[in-house]
Order: C-alpha cells, then structure tokens, then sequence
C-alpha cells in the first residue's frame, strides 16, 4: 500500500520529477517579491468581522491546495485555528475523492479563525493575495488544476464582499501583479472540514517531497516579505 501522502495527490511520482529539476516553477507565486499596498479603509467595512458562536472572527479562502494556505495562515499573528476544507460546490455532500476529481465543483479552502483586535480582514486578505497564493493563475495553483484549485474567496457577508474587491482594486491600481486578477468572489453557503489526515498537514509532515517544494516556500515568503505578520514563537 502506497503512503498516504503518495495515495491524495495524482501523479504525483512524476510530477516530484519535475520539481526536483525546476522547483520555482511549481508555485510562481514564490518566485518574485510582490510589492503590495496595504489595506486601506475600505478593507474595513462595518460587519466585515463575522463572528462564530465563540465570538470568532471567520474568513474563508480557497488559494490551491488547501495543504499551503493552511500552513502559511498558522504562521500569521492573531489566527487562532485554520481548518482545512470544501466549499462552493452544487453537491450537498463533499470528500476529497470526489473533490479531487472535479465531480462537484468544490473548491479546496481554509477556514480561518481569528482576533480582530490582533489581525484584521484586509491584512488576512493582503497575506491571501501576496503570499499564500498566486491570484493571477486561472483554476490551478502551481502543478494543481481544476476548479477545485482556483482562487477565490468564499464571503460570509456583503461588507466581506465590498472589503475583498476594495483591496483587489487597490492591487490593480497599484500595479502589484503583471497579469489580471482571476479570484472569484463567492457567497459561502456551506463549508466542509476535510478529512482529519488532512489538517494541519505540513505541520505534521514537514519532509514531504510536496510540501518541500510547494508549502514551506510560502511560508518563507512570508516571513521574509511580511515579518510583522509573522507570529513569533511558532515553529
């Protein structure tokens, strides 16, 4: 029986081929320093923190394989938990099976948990947009495919909604990326916590030939490129 981590990703012997011979080529958006603005006031519409039932601060991101987002937003101050998951598919039911092979239009995300008073909306969006993931790439991040790796963010409320286009417009007027924004915007109807194998997954399996040349170089991106974001203490 294949590992569990050879058996979730298809192709994946080839592709460690790949990147083992070109490693920057599988996540572009490691590649370059990206030169962002920070988030201005209309980030920060009134309601834009919706809370849980534990009066938590939600958002919710699909940037790729949800493996990467997960580990970068971990490392990010005042985020509580990151749970890794599906949302946005027409399909009441959603595993990593069916996700995976495209048969709902679920995409893979993360929930993330948060204090507002340490970490706001927009700088959880700047980290979205400039180092988690790369928002030019059209369904698909780096060697992933399909919808269920495209860029979006699933908002809880119409001030999420205003604050995620206020800031990619302040991304197109600055100039920040070379090529258009492709995130969809999209209203969480349901989300979906993926498999227990699948949290805090580069955590748990840090030489993972995957998570070696995909997740750990975002998470050095943003601890070189946004180091007051960086929660210290966390290994």
């Amino acid at each position: 029986m294949l590992p569990v981590e050879l058996k979730m990703k298809p192709l994946l012997l080839p592709l460690l081929l790949v990147l083992a011979m070109n490693p920057i080529a599988c996540s572009r958006s490691t590649a370059d320093p990206v030169d962002a603005p920070s988030p201005d006031a209309a980030t920060q519409p009134e309601g834009v923190e919706v809370l849980n039932d534990a009066g938590q601060a939600i958002a919710v991101f699909a940037g790729g394989c949800f493996w990467c987002t997960e580990a970068v937003f971990e490392r990010v101050k005042g985020v509580e938990s990151v749970v890794s998951g599906y949302a946005g598919g027409n399909d009441d039911d959603a595993n990593y099976q069916l996700v995976s092979a495209g048969a709902t239009d679920h995409a893979e995300v993360i929930q993330i948990t948060y204090d507002p008073q340490a970490v706001t909306y927009g700088e959880l969006l700047k980290v979205f947009f400039t180092v988690a993931h790369d928002p030019t790439q059209l369904n698909r991040q780096g060697p992933d495919t399909g919808r269920q790796y495209r860029s979006a963010v699933f908002y809880l409320n119409d001030a999420q909604k205003q604050a995620t286009a206020a800031y990619i417009q302040q991304l197109q007027d600055a100039g920040t990326f070379a090529e258009p924004i492709v995130t969809t915007l999209e209203p969480l109807t349901k989300f979906h916590p993926a498999e227990q194998y699948h949290q805090d997954y580069v955590r748990l399996n840090p030489a993972q030939p995957y998570v070696v040349y995909n997740a750990l170089p975002k998470v050095k991106k943003l601890e070189k490129q946004l180091p007051e974001y960086v929660e210290t203490g966390i290994e």
